[in-house]
């Protein structure tokens, strides 16, 4: 049978936010084990005491490797912060004819003042992010192609970093662990030389906001 220590080892593990936060003493292990209680009565099946987890975190967090070096600074300040709404989000599958209605898109936008078009394109997928003044386009140049997902209403965030910025170590990791610990959850992120665009519902957008305009303070 499962120990105590065993799985709030495996809880920890799991979780890179628990590692760092115990690693760099930031989480009160009281109040980490009274939340965790419920967890593992349920995965353990029987009553689990409060200081039992207790000592299992301390044994768990001597045993995590030391900090090797210096997070980035929380308020690591970026350029300016843009929004675009109402976006949407397709997805097609490779094929041999994928490419040549990426280029009949990039012509048609480029005499369309009031579109906007993101192009993504991996081994396997393109994907296209729209306004929805280009929806009719992106639709008609890819009709043949094979559509495996899609997903309306998006909202992206754009920072703006100075040409100096991106060089800094843990600056990209620095904003999606501060989402993260927020429960703001993004749809897609895409980055450029001096940008980072995060794709995420309607619902997340006023919270994001929020976060990622506190580091332009």
């Amino acid at each position: 049978m499962l120990s105590v220590a065993a799985r709030v080892e495996r809880i920890v593990m799991d979780s890179q936010f628990l590692v760092e936060g115990l690693r760099r003493n930031l989480i009160n292990l009281s109040e980490l084990a009274r939340q965790l209680q419920p967890q593992l009565e349920t995965d353990l099946w029987k009553p689990v005491g409060q200081a039992a987890v207790v000592m299992a975190l301390r044994r768990v967090t001597k045993r995590l490797p030391a900090v090797d070096r210096p997070a980035a600074a929380p308020g690591q300040k970026t350029g300016e912060l843009t929004t675009r709404t109402d976006l949407s989000e397709y997805t097609y599958r490779h094929s041999d004819t994928l490419a040549a209605g990426h280029r009949q898109l990039l012509e048609r936008m480029a005499v369309m003042d009031s579109a906007f078009v993101m192009v993504t394109r991996g081994v396997n997928e393109l994907m296209v992010i729209c306004n929805r003044s280009a929806q009719p386009v992106v639709e008609e140049v890819f009709a043949g192609q094979c559509l495996r997902a899609r997903q309306d209403g998006l909202t992206a965030l754009t920072l703006h970093f100075n040409g100096g910025q991106r060089c800094g170590p843990g600056i990209y990791q620095s904003i999606l662990s501060q989402l993260a610990w927020e429960q703001i959850q993004l749809v897609n992120l895409i980055c450029t030389y001096t940008e980072l665009t995060l794709l995420m519902e309607p619902g997340q957008t006023a919270a994001a906001y929020t976060l990622l305009a506190q580091t332009q303070a």
